[in-house]
């Protein structure tokens, strides 16, 4: 007994140094993950992880997180919420500007969280000398939303997000492995109810039951993770969405709960998201402007792709000759989805614009997409 209240003050220490480095949500999940393992593993069995390999190459390390870290018995599941304003879905009728996605409008979470892990570590050595600890930001192979719900952080949504009674779901989720057996909290119970809000508002369909998320259909994966071509079938729906997506959050009857935060590295970041604007941007110019951010990431390539989609549903006239010159860009990728683009806002006319300017084209991408505009 006297061992157990021991421990219980040293876990109120490490939560009270959670709390003050700023971290909000904060649970304690026995490793035990073989519920939560056995429905990933169907999930990537129906290749909902599409090309995000890692999920797969990870896959025993999920399931087993004593491979992660050798003697695992507790994991410290940790919030930190990114909310800074009210959002309606009326950022749809601005054609002109990229949405990006509430968490990646200034400054990358990792470099922000990352080291706050790293002295609650600290704090745990201090509480528990020579125990073995293992921290990740959504960086590591951890089931992090199940272990989050069984150590009483939220539940999980039928978006397949983490959702909190009373705050909703705007908050980055970490994490730390440990080595010393710490009490459990309460797990949380699901208060999605009847509520279907965000299955009815994907724009691709991409939940495709309650609770199971086809990553390949998912907005946030088309312009984030994959590296290729958008699919085709997909475009139009990405609507002026450059980098992410929040629909589902955006309606989901939880986040009208969601209280600001004050943390300066959420707050959004001064300066223009302008399609036009955006689609010039050299190597230079799109590192000058996403610089510490989480779409730097996406590279120039996977950026400029998103912001020639979005282009093409702007039904803007004035976007054409920007797009022309997109067709000179050294990135195949680039000059494909600018094709596509073109074919959106010219029509048939698209053919007259786009092919004086690629005689000398080679690359299979690119002459798909001429060949394409033929068939329209």
């Amino acid at each position: 007994m006297t061992e157990s209240k021991d421990i219980r003050k040293k876990l109120d220490k490490i939560r009270h140094k959670a709390l003050e480095l700023g971290f909000e949500g904060f649970g304690v999940a026995l490793p035990d993950v073989a519920e939560a393992g056995e429905r990933f593993q169907q999930w990537l069995d129906r290749n909902f992880h599409g090309e995000m390999h890692y999920m797969e190459r990870g896959g025993a390390k999920r399931q087993d997180l004593d491979l992660v870290l050798p003697g695992v018995k507790s994991i410290i599941c940790l919030s930190t919420p990114y909310f800074t304003a009210p959002r309606t879905m009326k950022f749809l009728e601005d054609s002109a500007t990229g949405d990006i996605s509430n968490y990646a409008r200034n400054l990358d979470y990792h470099d922000l969280i990352q080291p706050r892990l790293r002295e609650l570590e600290a704090c745990l050595a201090e509480q528990f000398p020579g125990c073995s600890s293992k921290s990740y930001v959504d960086t590591g192979p951890v089931l992090e939303k199940p272990l989050a719900q069984r150590a009483g952080l939220g539940w999980i949504g039928k978006h397949t997000n983490l959702l909190t009674e009373g705050v909703g779901s705007y908050y980055f989720l970490s994490e730390i492995l440990v080595d010393v057996a710490l009490p459990s909290s309460e797990p949380a119970e699901n208060h999605c109810g009847t509520c279907t809000a965000c299955i009815d508002i994907c724009p691709t369909g991409a939940i495709v039951a309650p609770y199971v998320l086809d990553s390949r259909k998912c907005i946030s994966y088309l312009t984030i993770e994959l590296k290729g071509a958008i699919p085709h079938e997909y475009r139009r729906a990405l609507g002026n969405r450059i980098y992410g997506c929040d629909d589902c959050q955006i309606v989901c009857p939880w986040n009208s709960y969601a209280v600001a935060t004050q943390e300066p590295a959420f707050q959004e970041r001064e300066g223009t998201k302008i399609l036009i604007e955006l689609m010039q941007l050299d190597d230079e110019g799109f590192r000058a402007r996403f610089r510490k951010s989480p779409v730097k990431r996406i590279k120039r390539r996977g950026l400029l792709r998103n912001v020639a989609v979005a282009l093409g549903n702007s039904g803007f006239p004035e976007a054409v000759p920007v797009l022309t010159r997109a067709l000179s860009d050294p990135e195949p990728l680039i000059r494909s989805h600018a094709i596509w683009a073109l074919g959106e806002l010219l029509g048939k006319r698209a053919l007259e614009t786009v092919e004086p300017l690629i005689s000398g084209e080679m690359d299979a991408l690119v002459l798909n997409e001429v060949r394409r505009l033929k068939t329209v």
